[in-house]
């Protein structure tokens, strides 16, 4: 059955990953900057995907059963909410999307206030240009961390293994998507943003400016921000203008590296 679901979720990220690196590669919104320090494609591309398989290989040795198996085991016992109250299956399954999806925005939040948090949340942050392989840049121990919030939200709310698959195929696939280098034309964006993150959107939250960066939390619909006030609709500087990344982090190339990228949590900036 794990294989089975493994499968599922990598052929998915494949898919929605080709995808918009076809489009990336077609119609780029915005190019790398031609600062001093700033890395090569190939080299951003290498850590990026580098510190991606890092991390899923940490995610196993920590859990080996994935978040679906977690709920699998928890439907067994029945464990958490809704193996209580005995929602129908389509009710269980839409409000545990809608809820893990809450969790995450202020998971979010908190990886950014949070100083130690922050540390980890950073190498995500510190890519100076954001496309589909920034979705991927995520040190291990924040992916761990992350997996430690979910599984606690399965286990207290029973939430049903379908539901956490399909939410784990969503958000993995609108990550890539929001992050991608592209940009919808000006008409779509403006209706899909009535419900997604888009592009450009997100694009703010990696605003060098930090007033900026702390808004646009939300990493597949955008209702989460516009309730809590956290919603931005346009940055100072124009969208091809935008200066991504991290003030504290210029040597851009330096942090491009696998290496960096796994150091920078311990650096004292």
């Amino acid at each position: 059955m794990m294989d089975y679901i493994s499968s599922i979720r990598l052929g998915a990220f494949l898919a929605i990953f080709t995808l918009m690196l076809l489009l990336e590669f077609l119609l780029p919104a915005r190019h790398l900057p031609s600062r001093p320090n700033s890395p090569k494609p190939a080299t951003r591309w290498v850590g990026n995907i580098s510190i991606l398989v890092i991390s899923v290989i940490a995610a196993r040795m920590v859990l080996p059963i994935g978040l679906a198996g977690i709920a699998l085991y928890c439907e067994q016992q029945q464990w958490g909410l809704f193996n209580y109250i005995g929602l129908p299956d389509w009710a269980s399954i839409t409000i545990s999307l809608l809820l893990l999806d809450l969790v995450i925005y202020w998971q979010h939040r908190l990886f950014h206030r949070v100083p130690l948090l922050w540390r980890l949340h950073k190498v995500h942050h510190s890519d100076v240009h954001v496309d589909s392989t920034t979705a991927l840049r995520f040190h291990p121990l924040e992916i761990i961390a992350s997996m430690g919030i979910k599984a606690l939200i399965i286990i207290l709310l029973g939430v049903p293994a379908s539901a956490v698959i399909l939410f784990e195929i969503l958000l993995n696939s609108l990550a890539i998507f929001n992050h991608a280098n592209i940009r919808l034309s000006p008409m779509l964006e403006r209706v899909v943003r009535t419900v997604l993150v888009t592009q450009i959107l997100h694009r703010i939250h990696h605003s060098q400016i930090m007033c900026e960066s702390s808004s646009n939390f939300g990493s597949s619909i955008v209702w989460w921000d516009r309730i809590f006030s956290t919603y931005s609709a346009k940055a100072s500087k124009s969208d091809d203008d935008l200066d991504i990344g991290l003030i504290e982090y210029p040597n851009a190339k330096q942090n491009a590296w696998l290496s960096g990228l796994l150091w920078m949590p311990f650096t004292k900036k």
